[in-house]
């Protein structure tokens, strides 16, 4: 199974291109390291303080690829200096 999720959300601090940017790397890189995702900005690129991002995972199952989101999901969470407004998941 394969699971997206396409995720818009709100950098309320970043001032510039480089703190949303830099935020969102920091971000990237953990979810990367630690899960079995793929994730990309795919949208809004050039606005400070919003953002797309769009995540990605393949599972034998989909208790087991809904399971890994999830956990991209809550790490993004639990950054404060970001907050996800829209969700939207799609299974292929």
């Amino acid at each position: 199974m394969i699971l997206s999720a396409s995720v818009e959300c709100i950098i309320y601090d970043a001032q510039s291109l480089k703190e949303k940017r830099s935020v969102l790397k920091k971000i990237i890189a953990r979810i990367q390291n630690r899960y079995n995702i793929a994730i990309a900005e795919v949208d809004q690129q050039n606005v400070w303080q919003r953002t797309k991002l769009v995540l990605v995972t393949v599972g034998s199952s989909r208790t087991v690829a809904e399971q890994e989101l999830q956990k991209g999901l809550a790490l993004i969470d639990s950054f404060p200096e970001i907050e996800r407004t829209e969700t939207v998941f799609e299974w292929f």
